[in-house]
């Protein structure tokens, strides 16, 4: 019951605030279309704001409330990267800034984790093995920052993914209520968002997303456990890991804005916005029933079906990639 009020109030805060908000950003945040461009009419972007401010507070007053768990504080520890997301918004700020504060983000995330602090006490403080494994969960969580970042192209994709990947995640750890105003706040953000989106969430909301997935996949009790958790993104992780590499072998500039992820791709084949993005929802929830119901076995399993399907999306419906490189 007291979920329910959570998720709803949630809902209803978020929504008044980007009432409120979206004229704002239409006069400061204002999102012009281009030819790399999803959409046709300029948008305002920073509506992200709206979660993040619900869910921070949230967060804030949990832990004041003396809910000193972990999972209560990954809101917080994830606002600065909307801080300098919003900065970017508006100012462009250089990816070495951008990066940075994405790296101290990830290291106050691990520092959170019980499964890395459950290794370090295992290897030892002097074990050649803790640096590495260190740098490479640094840059783990880094990635789906901005793997997280690249998706957000399409009306109610990330925010879609994201509200049904945070909740089942919520419930595998028994959190309590700040990520349920997340989720909430998400549920508010959708209405703006939907196809035709009056407002985007901009880097504000995406890299915060990215950020506090990944704090709760290390959240779990066990490294199998983590990677169901992961997986269950498999639809938006999935999207961005393949499309990178395959941009990597054309020459291209990775952090170049662009239009060759497989959901832009579907999109330039005629698949209208909602089409899309409730294929990639769908496809999420699937995951996080199979990783509620019968743990990383099942995802695992049912993560490569879908990436499967995706490759026969690839080759049989989008526009071929080597097309909408030359559009």
């Amino acid at each position: 019951m007291f979920v329910a009020f959570v998720l709803t109030s949630g809902a209803a805060i978020a929504w008044l605030l980007l009432r409120a908000l979206i004229p704002q950003l239409r006069r400061r945040l204002l999102d012009q279309p281009n030819a790399r461009s999803s959409h046709r009419q300029p948008t305002p972007r920073g509506g992200g704001l709206a979660f993040v401010a619900v869910s921070s507070v949230s967060s804030g007053i949990a832990l004041l409330s003396g809910h000193g768990f972990a999972g209560a504080s990954l809101p917080l520890l994830a606002t600065p990267l909307a801080v300098v997301g919003l900065l970017d918004d508006r100012h462009n700020l250089p990816a070495s800034w951008r990066y940075g504060v994405q790296l101290i983000a990830a290291a106050l995330i691990l520092g959170c984790s019980p499964l890395v602090q459950r290794f370090g006490l295992a290897v030892g403080s002097g074990s050649w093995l803790l640096l590495p494994v260190l740098a490479l969960l640094l840059i783990a969580v880094t990635a789906v920052i901005n793997f997280t970042n690249f998706m957000d192209g399409l009306d109610g994709l990330v925010g879609g993914c994201m509200a049904v990947t945070i909740a089942a995640l919520a419930i595998a750890h028994a959190e309590l209520w700040p990520l349920w105003a997340l989720v909430g706040s998400l549920l508010g953000f959708l209405f703006w968002n939907w196809g035709p989106a009056k407002v985007f969430m901009g880097d504000v909301g995406s890299t915060f997303l990215g950020a506090v997935f990944a704090g709760l996949v290390l959240q779990s009790s066990s490294w199998p456990e983590a990677l169901g958790c992961l997986l269950v993104a498999t639809p938006l992780l999935g999207d961005a890991c393949l499309c990178v590499p395959r941009r990597l072998l054309a020459g291209q500039r990775v952090f170049q804005a662009h239009r060759l992820h497989l959901f832009q791709r579907l999109n330039q084949a005629g698949w209208p916005h909602a089409r899309v993005s409730l294929t990639y929802i769908v496809a999420t929830a699937v995951l996080a029933v199979a990783m509620l119901a019968g743990g990383w076995h099942w995802v695992f399993g049912l993560a490569v079906v879908e990436l499967l399907v995706g490759v026969w999306l690839d080759q049989r419906v989008a526009v071929p990639f080597a097309v909408a490189t030359q559009s």
